[in-house]
Protein backbone atom coordinates (compact mmCIF):
# COMPACT_ATOMS: atom_id res chain seq x y z
CA UNK A 1 0.00 0.00 0.00
CA UNK A 2 2.86 2.20 0.84
CA UNK A 3 4.69 1.61 -2.61
CA UNK A 4 1.53 2.80 -4.38
CA UNK A 5 0.68 6.15 -2.49
CA UNK A 6 4.91 6.65 -2.80
CA UNK A 7 4.25 5.77 -6.80
CA UNK A 8 1.42 8.32 -6.99
CA UNK A 9 2.82 11.36 -5.32
CA UNK A 10 5.74 10.72 -7.36
CA UNK A 11 3.55 10.87 -10.55
CA UNK A 12 1.47 14.33 -9.32
CA UNK A 13 5.14 15.66 -7.97
CA UNK A 14 6.29 15.27 -11.69
CA UNK A 15 2.68 16.03 -13.34
CA UNK A 16 2.76 19.41 -11.15
CA UNK A 17 5.26 21.18 -13.07
CA UNK A 18 3.31 20.04 -16.63
CA UNK A 19 0.35 21.68 -15.14
CA UNK A 20 1.13 24.94 -13.60
CA UNK A 21 3.10 25.72 -17.21
CA UNK A 22 0.26 24.89 -18.81
CA UNK A 23 -2.09 26.73 -16.51
CA UNK A 24 0.54 29.78 -16.64
CA UNK A 25 -0.02 29.47 -20.76
CA UNK A 26 -3.92 29.49 -20.82
CA UNK A 27 -3.82 32.70 -18.64
CA UNK A 28 -1.14 34.38 -20.20
CA UNK A 29 -1.96 37.58 -21.89
CA UNK A 30 -3.20 37.63 -25.70
CA UNK A 31 -2.72 40.21 -28.05
CA UNK A 32 -4.45 40.84 -31.36
CA UNK A 33 -3.05 43.47 -34.46
CA UNK A 34 -5.51 43.92 -37.00
CA UNK A 35 -5.93 45.40 -40.31
CA UNK A 36 -9.51 45.79 -41.60
CA UNK A 37 -8.85 45.76 -45.74
CA UNK A 38 -12.17 47.07 -46.12
CA UNK A 39 -12.13 50.19 -44.03
CA UNK A 40 -8.55 50.77 -43.30
CA UNK A 41 -9.34 50.47 -39.67
CA UNK A 42 -6.27 49.19 -37.92
CA UNK A 43 -6.50 48.12 -34.40
CA UNK A 44 -3.60 46.01 -31.74
CA UNK A 45 -5.37 44.90 -28.43
CA UNK A 46 -4.51 42.72 -25.42
CA UNK A 47 -7.84 41.30 -25.36
CA UNK A 48 -7.21 38.80 -22.80
CA UNK A 49 -5.49 39.37 -19.63
CA UNK A 50 -4.64 38.11 -15.91
CA UNK A 51 -6.85 35.09 -16.61
CA UNK A 52 -10.19 36.96 -18.00
CA UNK A 53 -11.18 38.23 -21.07
CA UNK A 54 -11.19 42.44 -21.50
CA UNK A 55 -14.21 43.93 -22.12
CA UNK A 56 -13.26 46.73 -23.66
CA UNK A 57 -10.92 45.17 -25.93
CA UNK A 58 -13.56 42.65 -27.41
CA UNK A 59 -15.49 45.77 -27.68
CA UNK A 60 -12.85 47.56 -29.61
CA UNK A 61 -12.08 44.17 -31.88
CA UNK A 62 -15.91 43.68 -32.50
CA UNK A 63 -16.00 47.25 -34.37
CA UNK A 64 -13.08 46.68 -36.29
CA UNK A 65 -14.40 42.90 -37.24
CA UNK A 66 -17.90 44.47 -37.83
CA UNK A 67 -19.61 43.94 -41.22
CA UNK A 68 -18.45 46.92 -43.41
CA UNK A 69 -21.41 46.88 -45.83
CA UNK A 70 -23.88 47.60 -43.22
CA UNK A 71 -21.75 48.93 -39.90
CA UNK A 72 -23.73 46.39 -38.47
CA UNK A 73 -21.39 45.54 -34.96
CA UNK A 74 -21.84 41.86 -33.77
CA UNK A 75 -19.73 39.76 -30.95
CA UNK A 76 -16.86 37.55 -32.31
CA UNK A 77 -16.38 34.51 -30.46
CA UNK A 78 -13.59 34.80 -28.12
CA UNK A 79 -12.51 31.37 -29.08
CA UNK A 80 -11.97 32.97 -32.98
CA UNK A 81 -9.70 35.64 -31.73
CA UNK A 82 -7.75 32.79 -29.78
CA UNK A 83 -7.60 30.72 -32.85
CA UNK A 84 -6.44 33.89 -34.89
CA UNK A 85 -4.46 34.79 -32.10
CA UNK A 86 -2.43 31.65 -32.38
CA UNK A 87 -2.28 31.20 -35.59
CA UNK A 88 -0.56 34.51 -36.46
CA UNK A 89 1.92 33.56 -33.28
CA UNK A 90 2.44 30.07 -35.07
CA UNK A 91 3.72 31.66 -38.33
CA UNK A 92 5.57 34.43 -36.40
CA UNK A 93 3.65 37.19 -37.68
CA UNK A 94 1.54 38.11 -34.59
CA UNK A 95 1.45 41.48 -35.07
CA UNK A 96 -0.46 41.49 -39.12
CA UNK A 97 -3.49 40.16 -39.37
CA UNK A 98 -5.05 41.77 -42.48
CA UNK A 99 -8.93 41.07 -42.34
CA UNK A 100 -10.85 40.65 -45.41
CA UNK A 101 -14.29 39.52 -43.91
CA UNK A 102 -15.31 38.89 -40.34
CA UNK A 103 -18.92 39.44 -39.17
CA UNK A 104 -21.61 39.39 -41.88
CA UNK A 105 -24.98 40.64 -41.23
CA UNK A 106 -27.39 38.39 -42.54
CA UNK A 107 -28.06 41.09 -45.18
CA UNK A 108 -24.97 40.59 -46.30
CA UNK A 109 -24.62 37.17 -46.47
CA UNK A 110 -27.59 36.66 -48.08
CA UNK A 111 -26.39 39.03 -51.28
CA UNK A 112 -23.18 37.70 -51.44
CA UNK A 113 -24.77 33.94 -51.47
CA UNK A 114 -27.05 35.15 -54.51
CA UNK A 115 -23.81 36.15 -56.48
CA UNK A 116 -21.64 33.60 -55.21
CA UNK A 117 -21.15 29.49 -54.75
CA UNK A 118 -19.05 29.49 -52.23
CA UNK A 119 -20.80 31.32 -49.35
CA UNK A 120 -22.80 29.50 -47.44
CA UNK A 121 -26.60 29.87 -46.55
CA UNK A 122 -25.17 29.51 -42.96
CA UNK A 123 -22.22 30.88 -42.71
CA UNK A 124 -20.15 30.69 -39.28
CA UNK A 125 -19.24 34.67 -40.03
CA UNK A 126 -23.06 35.56 -39.54
CA UNK A 127 -22.59 34.45 -35.89
CA UNK A 128 -19.29 36.04 -34.82
CA UNK A 129 -17.41 32.58 -35.59
CA UNK A 130 -15.87 33.38 -38.74
CA UNK A 131 -12.66 35.40 -40.68
CA UNK A 132 -11.16 35.25 -43.86
CA UNK A 133 -7.64 36.99 -43.57
CA UNK A 134 -4.17 36.91 -44.75
CA UNK A 135 -0.60 37.18 -43.26
CA UNK A 136 1.79 39.76 -44.84
CA UNK A 137 5.42 37.48 -45.59
CA UNK A 138 3.05 34.30 -44.78
CA UNK A 139 1.85 32.24 -47.75
CA UNK A 140 -1.15 31.27 -47.87
CA UNK A 141 -0.46 27.58 -47.82
CA UNK A 142 1.08 28.27 -44.99
CA UNK A 143 -1.03 30.05 -43.47
CA UNK A 144 -3.46 27.40 -44.25
CA UNK A 145 -1.89 24.38 -43.23
CA UNK A 146 -0.87 25.46 -39.99
CA UNK A 147 -4.81 26.45 -39.21
CA UNK A 148 -4.78 22.60 -40.26
CA UNK A 149 -2.21 21.83 -38.01
CA UNK A 150 -4.23 23.84 -34.86
CA UNK A 151 -7.39 21.74 -35.27
CA UNK A 152 -9.56 24.07 -34.22
CA UNK A 153 -12.17 24.81 -36.43
CA UNK A 154 -12.55 25.12 -40.58
CA UNK A 155 -10.32 25.66 -42.80
CA UNK A 156 -10.98 27.06 -46.05
CA UNK A 157 -7.99 27.95 -48.86
CA UNK A 158 -9.21 30.72 -51.19
CA UNK A 159 -5.94 31.33 -53.60
CA UNK A 160 -7.85 33.34 -56.64
CA UNK A 161 -9.03 35.10 -54.09
CA UNK A 162 -5.96 35.88 -51.65
CA UNK A 163 -7.38 34.36 -48.06
CA UNK A 164 -7.59 31.66 -46.12
CA UNK A 165 -11.33 31.13 -43.99
CA UNK A 166 -11.12 30.46 -40.25
CA UNK A 167 -13.55 29.47 -38.07
CA UNK A 168 -14.32 27.72 -34.78
CA UNK A 169 -17.07 25.53 -36.04
CA UNK A 170 -16.44 21.88 -36.67
CA UNK A 171 -13.06 20.87 -37.34
CA UNK A 172 -13.27 20.28 -41.68
CA UNK A 173 -11.25 21.97 -44.21
CA UNK A 174 -11.69 22.53 -48.19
Amino acid sequence: MIGRRRLLAGALGLAAPALLAREALASAPRHLSLLNLHTGEKLAATYFEAGRYVPDALAALDRVLRDHRTGDVHPMAPGLLDLVSGLASQVGRPDAVQVISGYRSPASNAALHANSSGVATRSLHMRGMAMDIRIPGVSLARLRDTALALGRGGVGYYPGSDFVHVDVGKVRHW
